[in-house]
């Protein structure tokens, strides 16, 4: 909600913002959870007629049986290995400058709307954007849409889940991004960039609870030295966090942490949901149906709509910064999952991860951080474990492409 800068209300708290969240989300995940029970306990697919059978088919039921999702990123590999070396070299280009330029500007954007004021002047003291669920909605409409039309004018696999099944990761996804736009407000950005550096740890463990994963010992020994790097640059900011309230800091810990929690379920989950045959574009499209559901009835109940909306009003400036920032955020979905299906995760990792290295550079050069000597190297070594990551598992790839006999490379 937006608020006077000079006048705080508890209601601005950020624990209470977020179960203000909960309650909203509620008022969709509840009734939605008895009526797919009652469906389901009334074996409706077998027995189920009438106008709104197709649809309750789609959202409750769909088509249960798990496929690979490898044919469909092959298709696309293929069909790359088919183009020139000079053309694959210019749509590689096109990928890391459409991602670098999404997501960095997209950073420095966030950044601005979340930590500076707007209005003010001489005669006036301006005022601070509060609602960080309004950004996300923003986000994830336009996102929406875009995915929506992807789908109606290319050709997708047939869907196969149960649409209820993106509520999930859905959540945790505007979770996930609630956190880090109101971690800005306790934590700087270099800050914020590491900590999410630093995720791959807790993925790795929530990868071995919801997937079932295992992991080889260089993974713990990268994990391990990020761990180390992020400490290090927390510690060169001693300074800074003793001249900060100590609830400030712990808000912003706490708020980081579960900033992570939540991700490392979204990417878990989305790697379930991947199970079944569908493209990257109906994931997209899934996940911002169900991120619309939620928000819009948690802003509508907190009357947070119409505030945004008049903050927007009054100021045009923050207006166009909402606006980029939700272009940003969806033309960055599309880059990603477009370069991940033609050049792989590792190409995309370390050009997402190069892009890291750069928002740090640029929002300190932007907005005033200072960086310690302790600080870069913490940095340096997070960055050089990222990158370590990278190259390993491009090894073992290869590796383990060469020994698969030429039947099982196509």
């Amino acid at each position: 909600m937006a608020v006077q800068e000079a006048a705080p209300l508890w209601s601005d708290f950020w624990l209470v913002r977020l179960i203000f969240n909960f309650v909203g989300y509620s008022s969709i995940v509840l009734p939605g959870y008895f009526l797919i029970q009652y469906f389901k306990r009334r074996k409706h697919l077998d027995k189920g007629h009438g106008i709104c059978f197709p649809l309750v088919r789609v959202c409750v039921f769909g088509n249960e049986k798990a496929e690979s999702t490898e044919d469909h990123i092959e298709i696309g590999r293929a069909e790359m290995a088919e183009s020139s070396a000079s053309q694959q070299a210019l749509r590689l280009v096109i990928c890391i400058i459409g991602l670098q330029a999404s997501y960095l500007t997209w950073g420095v954007l966030q950044e601005r709307v979340m930590t500076r004021t707007y209005g003010k002047g001489d005669s006036t003291v301006g005022e601070r954007f509060n609602d960080s669920q309004f950004l996300v909605f923003m986000n994830r409409v336009l996102a929406f849409a875009t995915a929506g039309m992807c789908c109606l004018v290319t050709q997708q696999p047939r869907h196969g889940v149960p649409m209820y099944k993106y509520s999930f990761c859905s959540l945790s996804n505007i979770l996930s991004s609630w956190c880090q736009y109101e971690a800005l407000k306790f934590v700087s950005f270099p800050t914020q960039v590491l900590a999410k550096a630093s995720k791959v740890i807790p993925v790795m463990l929530m990868g071995k609870v919801v997937s079932k994963k295992t992991y080889e010992h260089w993974e713990y020994c990268t994990a391990g030295l990020i761990s180390v790097g992020v400490s290090m640059f927390l510690l060169s900011r001693g300074d800074e966090i003793k001249h900060s309230s100590t609830v400030t800091t712990f808000s912003g810990l706490i708020i980081m942490a579960s900033y992570i929690l939540f991700d490392s379920f979204t990417s878990n989950w989305q790697d379930v949901l991947f199970k079944y045959k569908m493209s990257s574009i109906q994931m997209m499209f899934g996940v911002n149906l169900f991120s619309c559901l939620f928000t819009v009835s948690s802003l509508l109940e907190q009357g947070a709509l119409v505030d945004s909306l008049a903050f927007m009003g009054r100021h045009i400036d923050f207006a166009l910064h909402a606006v980029l920032l939700s272009i940003c955020s969806t033309f960055g979905q599309l880059f990603i999952f477009y370069t991940i299906n033609h050049f792989g995760a590792a190409i995309f990792t370390l050009i997402m991860t190069t892009r890291q290295a750069l928002a740090i550079l640029l929002s300190c050069l932007l907005y005033g951080h200072h960086v310690h000597l302790t600080g870069v190297l913490g940095i340096m070594t997070v960055f050089a474990a990222l990158f370590m990551r990278v190259y390993a598992r491009s090894r073992i790839k290869k590796k383990t492409e060469r020994s698969l006999p030429p039947a099982q490379k196509i």
